[in-house]
């Protein structure tokens, strides 16, 4: 685990990890350009305790957003796949990690995730007018 360091890490020095997703079942690393998403919120149950008249808070379910990865057209079909699979009512579910590296490529931070499947996949918009990439966008639900 990383030491304490005045500076903060970039945020554009990171890798996606599934597991499951390929044919062959290893583990694929996504070469992303943008990952949102993570957040957990533990919503708060409010309660009287006898005649007391203060109102008292205990955690209660935890809910996780879902993960959305944004990443140019490459040609790599491993994700889309994953997709094709669930639309056609297979729905493999899997487990993976959002990993923050330093300058030197190594594991500072990492948000595991479980259970995930795609829920949304968005393709690139094309336009012959312009000159951006073709961007696509691969959403999933997990635990």
């Amino acid at each position: 685990m990383p030491t304490y360091r005045d500076d903060p890490y970039g945020g554009y020095n990171f890798e996606v990890i599934l597991t499951g997703v390929s044919d062959d079942g290893t583990a694929v690393k996504g070469s992303f350009s943008e990952v949102s998403g993570l957040e957990v919120e533990i919503t708060p149950i409010e309660y009287a305790h006898g005649n007391d008249v203060a109102i008292r808070k205990i955690p209660g379910i935890r809910k996780y957003t879902n993960l959305v990865f944004k990443r140019g057209v490459v040609g790599d079909l491993t994700f889309w796949n994953w997709v094709v699979e669930a639309i056609n009512g297979k729905v493999r579910r899997t487990e993976g990690a959002v990993v923050l590296l330093d300058e030197n490529r190594q594991e500072v931070m990492r948000w595991n995730f479980k259970r995930a499947w795609p829920c949304k996949y968005t393709g690139p918009g094309l336009n012959a007018k312009n000159n951006e990439i073709a961007m696509e966008t691969l959403e999933i639900c997990h635990e």
